[in-house]
């Protein structure tokens, strides 16, 4: 299993509409790569490690497949459908990393 992590970096200008994105964006990715995906999740920044520092990032979101070449054949049609909502939620240019998840 792989966890595709696009990270949103915090700053004093950034912006990000969970709500939005919860309701709207993770929805749509959802639909389009279709049964590949197996789990979706959001995580809000709201610290950093600490005390009185802003986190890193403004937010989060994880998606997780059965393997690199399931993300890549199902996102990859997609990408520019997926890519184009980025500027209903946030004015950020998020970070991908794909990882392996260790159990």
């Amino acid at each position: 299993m792989i966890k595709v992590s696009v990270l949103y970096p915090n700053s004093e200008s950034a912006t990000f509409d969970m709500g939005y994105y919860r309701a709207t964006h993770l929805p749509l990715v959802a639909e389009l790569v279709g049964e590949a995906l197996v789990s979706a999740h959001a995580d809000l920044g709201i610290a950093g490690g600490a005390p009185g520092e802003a986190p890193a990032y403004i937010a989060m979101g994880h998606l997780v497949f059965e393997s690199v070449e399931s993300f890549q054949k199902s996102f990859g049609p997609h990408q520019g459908e997926i890519l184009a909502d980025l500027t209903n939620f946030t004015n950020t240019q998020p970070t991908v990393q794909i990882s392996e998840i260790i159990q």
